[in-house]
């Protein structure tokens, strides 16, 4: 049996470390409001499954005020006609806020997704500053280019701000993911309307909060109406931020299912761009010229960080069948060793499952892979009678058919699966409607090369996996969505290019 916890009576008690939950309102035009309707919605700590809070529900009602907020302060407040080293400053003044607040940001973060305190504070937390800092760099750089014309023309472009934008992020990490949209927005001198998930939206808020914090100091200045947070449910707020006429772009990170219905709305009402980053179902093939040990640890990694909710999880395992064997046992063994409990504690090395609704949707496909044929390996149990602990799971003998095989389950649930020849492994890697990220383990580099380049795929890890860079374009293939987060290929999504053109003087026009 696993080192799991037993039942409920081993963990430390999250109860005792819940922070004080101070911002539970909409956040608009620089001041934190009831929604219109007054009404509010439970959010939970899934390691109890207990409400720790009431936060306000905002709906179509309280998207439109956000949005005149967001269209006053773009089209005529200072926001987008400061220079770009002031935007600068105040997003590094934001950063360094974010750093000063990292316990208690980490702690909300924990109990209201589940996620392990240390990690929160270390790693969602870390990337948030650096986010904030690296397109803080970027805001006084954004120039077009000269151009030279033909027939005694003369032109150059400029690139502009696209206005106001919707951003709608999911509840896996939502401290990385709230920066990782409006990290480039602000730098490109766009207003905002974000969306958190309604399983967390603690975070959005406290963020909120050190962007008013940082008016009332008047250490910096961020202008009202350029950050605006609503709260709600995908199919109300998410859906108005979606369909609104005065939104100028909508970016989303989620599921494929509803980035179809968000491209739907924005074309069917102002025809708005969108960027979607979506699910995936990544594979990670490990060839026989691997070093097992460096490939257990990165296959089990790539699969079980974040409790499997990440949308980059290594969860189809392709072993070719030299060294299969061996990486079975060294996997099982990693399973065994898996600690599952309280966030908070540090000799934990995973937390609850988000919610009650992923919690189960985890479980029956989990059942799902035992009717269809597949071997439960090791895993495949809830841990304790409280809260949404799910044991770290691994099938073997799955087919690619197989419904485990084929859809996102975003939770701790592995398939290991066999492969003979390099071919064969590339054929069952591209055997999916998603293209998110790749994993290739092998010293062989033509190997290494083939594969990469033979795989559709937005991002591709040799020897490594879910390495993540502010320099370095996030983002997918096929059904796994479209547009890049993070590098300067993020900045351009929020900015338009105009190209302007004038006849040389004393030239002729015709």
């Amino acid at each position: 049996m696993a080192n799991h916890c037993d039942g409920n009576s081993n963990l430390t008690g999250s109860s005792l470390k819940i922070p004080t939950i101070k911002f539970t309102k909409l956040f608009i035009n620089g001041e934190f409001v009831d929604s219109v309707s007054g009404k509010t919605f439970d959010t939970f700590d899934p390691s109890t499954g207990e409400v720790i809070a009431k936060v306000s529900l905002g709906d179509a009602e309280d998207v439109d005020l956000a949005v005149k907020a967001a269209r006053q302060a773009f089209d005529y407040g200072p926001w987008p006609r400061m220079s770009g080293s002031e935007r600068g400053m105040i997003m590094m003044k934001f950063a360094d806020l974010i750093q000063e607040n990292s316990e208690e940001i980490a702690a909300l973060d924990a109990v209201n997704g589940g996620k392990l305190f240390i990690m929160c504070k270390v790693i969602d937390i870390g990337a948030a500053s650096s986010t904030l800092r690296y397109y803080a760099g970027a805001a006084d750089k954004i120039h077009g280019t000269v151009l030279k014309l033909s027939k005694g023309f003369q032109g150059y472009t400029l690139k502009e701000p696209i206005g106001v934008v919707g951003s709608i992020i999911p509840w896996n990490f939502p401290t990385a993911m709230f920066f990782m949209k409006t990290g480039p927005a602000l730098a490109a001198c766009c207003t905002i309307i974000l969306k958190p998930a309604e399983q967390t939206p603690l975070s959005a808020l406290y963020y909120a909060h050190l962007a008013k914090l940082v008016i009332d100091v008047k250490i910096c200045w961020v202008p009202d109406g350029v950050l605006n947070v609503v709260n709600g449910y995908g199919c109300t707020t998410g859906a108005a931020i979606s369909s609104h006429m005065d939104i100028d772009k909508v970016t989303f990170t989620g599921s494929t299912e509803v980035g179809r219905k968000i491209m739907m709305a924005a074309a069917t009402s102002n025809l708005k761009p969108v960027s979607l980053e979506l699910g995936g179902k990544s594979p990670l093939l490990i060839f026989d010229d691997a070093d097992v040990d460096q490939a257990a640890d990165i296959a089990f990694r790539g699969m079980f960080f974040n409790k499997g909710e990440i949308c980059v999880a290594s969860s189809r395992v392709f072993v070719q069948e030299g060294i299969y064997e061996k990486l079975e046992k060294k996997l099982i063994e990693k399973a065994k060793a898996t600690v599952v409990g309280d966030p908070f504690d540090p000799k934990v090395h995973q937390g609850p499952q988000t919610d009650k609704k992923q919690f189960e949707k985890i479980l029956s496909y989990i059942e799902k892979g035992k009717t269809e044929g597949a071997t439960l390996l090791v895993g495949g149990n809830r841990v304790g009678q409280k809260g949404y602990y799910i044991e770290p799971t691994i099938f073997v003998d799955v087919k690619d058919d197989m419904t485990i095989a084929k859809e996102e389950i975003f939770g701790p649930v592995m398939c290991l699966m066999k492969f003979k020849t390099m071919e064969e492994g590339i054929k069952r890697a591209n055997s999916t409607t998603y293209g998110l990220a790749v994993g290739i383990i092998t010293k062989n580099l033509n190997v290494a090369n083939t594969v990469s380049r033979s795989i559709r795929a937005g991002v591709i890890w040799i020897n490594c996996y879910t390495v993540f860079d502010m320099d370095c374009p996030y983002g997918g293939y096929k059904m796994s969505g479209f547009g890049r987060d993070f590098g300067l290929e993020a900045l351009d999504q929020y900015l338009q290019i105009k190209s302007v053109v004038t006849p040389v003087l004393n030239s002729p026009w015709y």
